[in-house]
């Protein structure tokens, strides 16, 4: 019996094929922009003052108050409102973010994505409807926003969040000190055998350095389900329910309970037994690149936009270092683009003035001052534009970048391709890099799929609570037995409904 996730994802299959054949052709989709004010209401005199507090995923920038501070005074004289923005730390991220949502905390617009479980909160309700306030409150972003990128943050013909604009790949990846692997003269990394190889190598020669520093909980799960070439059915890399492989997307399993998992987690026993990370890493608050940074890791996980970042950053911290960087789609054998909502923002259903929230983030998109002041900082100090204005300098001329690096933070929430401009000096493996993801590319065919959980939702509460307790323990391989405990685990599962789980979504 074909049940709901079939029926979705074969619906959503054929909308990509149409979609990919209309382009094909030259067709063009209809614009969104056919409904709705053109201005949308932003005369300052006639709004009343707000003040509303946005939540995104990731770390504050040294100078994330001053940008604030300038953002504020824009928006008090152009839409008498001031944000207060906060972060979700990289080290937490994942509980926070369940917490915020479900907490009633005072939250007007917050991050969404697929790897943040957009599908899941916005089948249960979390966030607001936008689709009768977008045309009036957000006009410019309802009309640049193709009608084929709002039918992913869509379900049941309502919106639930509004998509960032930019077309990109953003596997994960093993980013690394390349000078460390020739002076020791380690394999080059092109498998999970080289990286095992390299992690040793480090271990061994470099003494009160640890391969892996902080807490690598999500690079390890992530290792293990591009090198086994799994597929989240909802787009979400660490869902509990994955496609064995991309070509046989209907064969859906819950990888605590396959082989493969079970191989997975006695090789981290190993790898933690040879003190690949700190035995408390658990605990640790610390993020993997941090520690790289400190010069006490040489190896962190990242996808190619972050590398690149990063590239630049130990380049002009460190030129003595030479970094690395091995996409996990050459385990894979293929690319999948980002969807739409990769990133994104979405306003949480019990949040007041989403009016507001939403006139705001049409500036942040749409106006070039606002959106280059968020995402690159203060002009003149954090960075320039250079004299053809091709290209951005940052920090800005005349800077010392030693004491202002320039500015970055993540406001990928309402990134817009278009507006960027590539940095004066870049790191030379990116236009490579993006090729090479193009020359494999495959159709995204699942981070669109809804999954209806109604049936099952007592089965799925039990089935997180297990999973937040089990497998971080065991895929850092920090429990005495491996076996024992995933078959501990695996009982509980059986007992909490699994099979029922992934027969009912399947």
């Amino acid at each position: 019996m074909l049940r709901n996730f079939k029926k979705s994802l074969a619906v959503f299959i054929s909308l990509i094929i149409l979609a990919t054949s209309l382009s094909a052709c030259g067709g063009k989709t209809e614009d969104s922009s056919s409904t709705g004010s053109k201005d949308g209401v932003t005369d300052p005199s006639k709004l009343s003052p707000v003040e509303l507090v946005w939540y995104v995923v990731g770390d504050p920038h040294k100078d994330q108050k001053m940008v604030d501070d300038e953002v504020n005074k824009k928006l008090k004289k152009g839409l008498n409102t001031t944000i207060k923005l906060k972060f979700i730390g990289w080290v937490e991220w994942q509980s926070k973010y369940n917490l915020l949502l479900t907490s009633g905390e005072k939250i007007h617009m917050i991050f969404a994505s697929t790897w943040a479980n957009f599908t899941k909160y916005a089948r249960a309700g979390a966030f607001k409807d936008v689709k009768e306030l977008l045309p009036k409150y957000a006009p410019k972003t309802w009309a640049s926003i193709p009608k084929d990128d709002w039918r992913w943050v869509t379900y049941n013909g309502k919106i639930y969040a509004i998509p960032c604009t930019s077309e990109e790949y953003t596997p994960s990846g093993f980013f690394y000190r390349e000078d460390l692997r020739k002076k020791y003269n380690l394999p080059e990394i092109k498998d999970v055998a080289s990286i095992e190889a390299y992690l040793d190598g480090i271990k061994k020669n470099e003494k009160g350095m640890v391969p892996f520093g902080g807490n690598p909980n999500d690079e390890v799960y992530s290792l293990f389900f591009n090198s086994n070439k799994f597929e989240a059915v909802q787009g979400n890399e660490f869902s509990i329910l994955q496609a064995r492989s991309y070509d046989t997307p209907m064969d859906i399993v819950a990888y605590p309970m396959t082989q493969e998992f079970e191989d997975y987690v006695k090789m981290m026993k190993q790898w933690a037994d040879k003190g690949y990370w700190s035995r408390d890493a658990i605990s640790s608050k610390t993020a993997p690149i941090d520690e790289m940074k400190a010069g006490k890791s040489a190896v962190a996980w990242m996808n190619p936009s972050t590398a690149r970042g990063d590239m630049l950053g130990f380049k002009k911290d460190h030129p003595d270092w030479e970094m690395g960087y091995f996409p996990f789609t050459r385990l894979k054998g293929y690319a999948i683009p980002n969807s739409p909502i990769n990133n994104g923002m979405a306003i949480p259903k019990s949040a007041a003035n989403p009016e507001r929230s939403l006139m705001v983030l049409d500036k942040f998109r749409n106006d070039i001052d606002y959106w280059r002041l968020t995402t690159w900082g203060i002009e003149g100090y954090h960075w320039s534009l250079s004299e053809d204005g091709k290209t951005k300098l940052m920090p800005a001329k005349g800077q010392d970048p030693k004491v202002n690096p320039g500015f970055w933070t993540t406001s990928w929430g309402w990134n817009v391709a278009k507006n960027d401009l590539p940095p004066d000096k870049d790191w030379d493996g990116w236009k490579p890099l993006n090729d090479e993801f193009k020359s494999m590319t495959k159709p995204n065919i699942f981070a669109g799929v809804f999954i209806d959980y109604d049936s099952v939702k007592t089965e799925n509460a039990a089935i997180n609570d297990l999973k937040s307790k089990y497998e971080t323990p065991l895929a850092l391989g920090l429990v005495p037995d491996p076996e024992k405990t995933l078959n501990e685990y695996r009982d509980k599962l059986k007992a909490a409904g699994i099979d029922k789980f992934t027969e009912e979504v399947k």
